[in-house]
């Protein structure tokens, strides 16, 4: 059986499990993993191995983010911060515009933020909105998440594009400008516009992370909100300038590179917060770390989902999946910024990491960047497009939508999937037409 028909089979497999056999998400991953890793001709004693790596290896990554910022993410709900935030948001831009300033609101937190950090601390802001105004969570949610999803791909110094830079000696000052310019349209037609065509989607139960609860009578200041909720902006940031500034290899840049670490600076910002929301504002640690036992429960079944995502995208890498792809694509006569894309596209659609497809992607593209003649800070930027194509049932970023915003599969396909592909499909164009003017 060739490799994209086993891909494609595994993908049906997952989503009929899910959806006819009703099977939680979490053990269907399970299932196809193993059933892939036989398909894809893994050792029998290797396929339970790479399972256990991949479940480890993407929870290890991401559990102190998810953990750390749904407990955040519940004292900011909890506390009115989130309220003040949306307050100060709808103040500022008016009903009318409201879309626009989630999208500022996103593609600034999403520079300097991993994806993960960045889309736990904008829910309690879109939640608080969506109760407040009586607006749908899903036309709310996607002009903010796409802002971070263009952030991610086009924008260093987010630490995917950064990498793509080093990788082919672009210049990250060239790459941003471009990326702005890519930016623009991307959002516009991503996020304000297409969400008018799902406003009719609407959450099959309650609201993750939030409830209409009575507000506490004291509210924090605007300040102390924006503070507590984005510090972790703020303090990723602050390390990544003053790792430029600092001598290298000084006591000064080693300590701003561990405080960057996003498991680290989210257990910082935790534990400001839990004093400047919490204890501040006449809590005691009893009630919040109730709080903080609450926010685990309401994300338990998303942190499970996505560790078996991680399962299947081991298994993949394993039976070397991604590197096949990339072969079979090398022979193709195409035009080298498109051919760029379609193997980062190709590789996220089969394994479901924007981070691996654009990483596998470069190393492919590197070698033959003599023989191409294009414009390395335009690679980066295909590549980085490619590599949000489609998000579907093997990405971690599809669960967090579909169960934080608790919609149905399809709903998930409609709003979340057509987002991602619609960042893609214009990031590609918009290099091309970069391409032209600027060669």
């Amino acid at each position: 059986m060739s490799l994209i028909l086993i891909l494609l089979s595994a993908v049906i497999l997952l989503i009929l499990l899910i959806t006819a056999l009703k099977l939680n998400p979490f053990i269907a991953f399970i299932i196809v993993s193993i059933a892939a890793g036989f398909a894809l001709g893994i050792p029998t004693e290797n396929i339970a191995k790479s399972v256990q790596k991949g479940i480890g290896d993407m929870l290890g990554s991401i559990l102190i983010i998810l953990c750390a910022g749904a407990m955040i993410g519940k004292l900011v709900v909890e506390s009115g911060a989130a309220q003040v935030i949306s307050d100060t948001i709808m103040n500022v831009f008016g009903r009318k515009y409201l879309l626009w300033g989630l999208i500022s609101t996103g593609l600034a937190i999403g520079i300097p933020l991993f994806y993960n950090v960045g889309f736990v601390l904008v829910i309690p802001i879109i939640f608080a909105l969506v109760y407040k105004y009586k607006l749908p969570a899903v036309y709310i949610g996607l002009p903010m998440l796409a802002g971070l999803s263009v952030a991610h791909c086009f924008l260093p110094p987010h630490p995917s594009p950064a990498a793509l830079v080093t990788i082919f000696h672009a210049s990250m000052g060239k790459t941003l400008l471009y990326g702005l310019i890519l930016a623009i349209p991307a959002i516009i037609i991503a996020g304000p516009l297409f969400s008018q065509t799902v406003k009719n989607i609407k959450p099959i139960g309650d609201l993750a992370l939030f409830s209409t609860k009575v507000l506490p009578t004291t509210l924090p200041g605007t300040f102390n909100s924006f503070f507590s909720a984005l510090l972790p902006v703020f303090l990723l940031s602050a390390t990544n300038i003053l790792v430029f500034v600092l001598p290298k290899g000084s006591m000064g840049s080693m300590l701003c590179q561990f405080l960057g670490e996003p498991s680290v600076l989210m257990i910082i910002s935790l534990l400001v917060a839990t004093v400047s929301i919490g204890i501040r504002m006449g809590r005691n640690m009893k009630d919040i770390m109730r709080i903080y036992e609450e926010a685990i429960k309401d994300i338990s079944i998303i942190v499970l989902i996505i560790g078996g995502s991680g399962a299947l995208k081991q298994v993949l890498m394993d039976s070397g999946a991604s590197n096949q792809i990339g072969l079979f694509f090398q022979n193709v006569q195409i035009h080298p910024l498109i051919l760029a894309w379609l193997i980062s596209a190709t590789i996220r659609v089969c394994l479901g990491s924007a981070t691996v497809a654009g990483l596998t992607t470069a190393g492919i593209i590197a070698p033959m960047m003599t023989t191409f003649h294009v414009d390395p800070n335009l690679m980066v930027l295909a590549i980085g497009a490619g590599s949000l194509m489609f998000s579907h049932v093997n990405d971690s970023g599809f669960w967090m939508f579909k169960e934080y915003f608790n919609i149905t599969l399809k709903d998930t396909f409609r709003s979340w999937s057509l987002m991602e592909t619609l960042v893609s499909i214009v990031g590609l164009i918009g290099v091309l037409l970069l391409n032209y003017f600027i060669v």
